[in-house]
C-alpha cells in the first residue's frame, strides 16, 4: 500500500513538471520581451534561482537533519546533472547554440567558481590539514563569489536595456507575463518535491546509502525541475534561457545551496565522498566551456548532436562508476 501511494505521488509530481516548465518557460521568454533584455538575462536569474530552490530546501533540511553528505552530494550531483546530461540532452534535440559574451565571460565564471569550491573543500590535499572541513569563512567566500555574479548581472542589465537590438513581441503583457511563469515556477517545484520525496522514501526501503541517494535520486530530483526546463527551452528552440539557466543555476548552486546553509549552521565535515566526485564537479565545467569554446571561432558557438552524445557517455560512465559502487 505504501509503495503504491509513493509511485502516485510520483507520477503526479511528474505531471506537474512537465507542465510547469513549459508555462515557465513560455511566461520567461515574454517577461524577458517586456523588459526588452536579454532571455541570457532571465534565465541566469528568474529561472535559475527559481528551478534552484529545491536543491536549497533539500540543504537546508538535510543539515538542520545534520546530514552533510546529503547537502554536498547535492550540490556536487545537481552540478554535473545539469551540465553533463542536461546540456547533453538538449544538444542531441537541437545543436545548442551559445553566445560569444557566454563562452568569454559567463562560463569561465562557472568555472573558477567551481574550482574555488574544490579549493576550500579539499583542506587535507591543499594545507595539509587532518580532515576536509567546509567552514563558515569558507561559506562567506562563496557567498561574496554570488555578489560578485550579481554584480556582473546588474551590469548586463544595463548594457541589455541599452543595445539597440531587436526585442520580439511579448506573447502576453507584463502582468500575466509574471503570472504564467510564476504559476509554471510554482509547478516545478512543487512537483519536483513530490518526485524526491517519493523517491527517496522508495530507496530508502531498500537500504540505499545517504551518498548514493544524495548522488543519484536527491540530485537528479531536485535537478528535475532544469531537466524539464531545458528539454522544453530546447524544443522552442530558447537557447539563450536554456544555457543561462544551467550556468545560473551551477553558480546558485555551489555559492548559496552550499554556501548560506554553512554561513547559518556551521562548519560541515565531508566524510564519503572521493576524488572522483571533486574531479567530476570542474571536469564538468570544463567540459562545457571547451565544447562551447571550440565551435566559437570567436563567434557564437555551438554544441553539436555528436559532442551532446560525449556528455552523456561521460555521464553514464561516471554514475555507472557510483552504481556499480554501491552494489559491490
Amino acid at each position: 500500500m505504501e509503495i503504491a501511494l509513493q509511485i502516485t505521488i510520483l507520477v503526479v509530481g511528474f505531471i506537474l513538471l512537465i507542465k510547469g516548465a513549459d508555462w515557465l518557460v513560455s511566461g520567461a521568454s515574454s517577461v524577458a520581451s517586456n523588459f526588452k533584455v536579454s532571455k541570457q538575462l532571465i534565465g541566469l536569474t528568474i529561472v535559475a534561482i527559481g528551478t534552484g530552490a529545491p536543491e536549497l530546501a533539500v540543504s537546508i533540511s538535510s543539515l538542520i537533519d545534520g546530514n552533510t553528505d546529503m547537502l554536498l552530494g547535492n550540490v556536487i550531483g545537481s552540478n554535473i546533472i545539469n551540465i553533463l546530461l542536461l546540456i547533453g540532452i538538449a544538444a542531441l534535440i537541437k545543436p545548442v547554440r551559445i553566445q560569444k559574451s557566454t563562452i568569454s565571460k559567463e562560463l569561465p565564471m562557472l568555472l573558477l567558481i567551481s574550482t574555488a569550491m574544490v579549493v576550500l573543500f579539499l583542506d587535507e590535499g591543499i594545507s595539509g590539514a587532518a580532515e576536509n572541513i567546509i567552514t563558515r569563512s569558507d561559506a562567506v567566500i562563496c557567498i561574496l563569489l554570488f555578489l560578485i555574479f550579481i554584480y556582473y548581472i546588474i551590469n548586463m542589465v544595463k548594457k541589455s536595456r541599452n543595445s539597440k537590438k531587436e526585442v520580439e513581441k511579448p506573447k502576453w503583457k507584463l502582468g500575466k507575463s509574471f503570472l504564467i511563469t510564476g504559476v509554471g515556477l510554482a509547478g516545478v517545484i512543487f512537483g519536483s518535491n513530490f518526485v524526491v520525496d517519493s523517491a527517496s522514501t522508495l530507496a530508502a526501503m531498500v537500504g540505499v546509502s545517504d551518498r548514493i541517494i544524495a548522488l543519484t535520486i536527491v540530485a537528479f530530483g531536485t535537478s528535475l525541475p532544469e531537466l524539464v526546463t531545458t528539454i522544453t527551452a530546447a524544443r522552442k528552440n530558447e537557447n539563450e534561457l536554456l544555457v543561462g539557466n544551467i550556468i545560473g543555476s551551477n553558480i546558485f548552486n555551489i555559492c548559496i545551496v552550499l554556501g548560506l546553509p554553512v554561513a547559518i549552521f556551521g562548519a560541515i565535515k565531508p566524510t564519503s565522498f572521493e576524488m572522483l566526485d571533486i574531479i567530476m564537479l570542474i571536469g564538468s565545467a570544463a567540459i562545457l566551456w571547451a565544447v562551447a569554446k571550440r565551435g566559437s571561432n570567436g563567434k557564437d558557438g555551438k554544441i553539436l548532436r555528436m559532442e551532446g552524445a560525449l556528455m552523456l557517455i561521460i555521464f553514464a560512465i561516471y554514475y555507472s562508476y557510483i552504481v556499480y559502487g554501491a552494489l559491490a
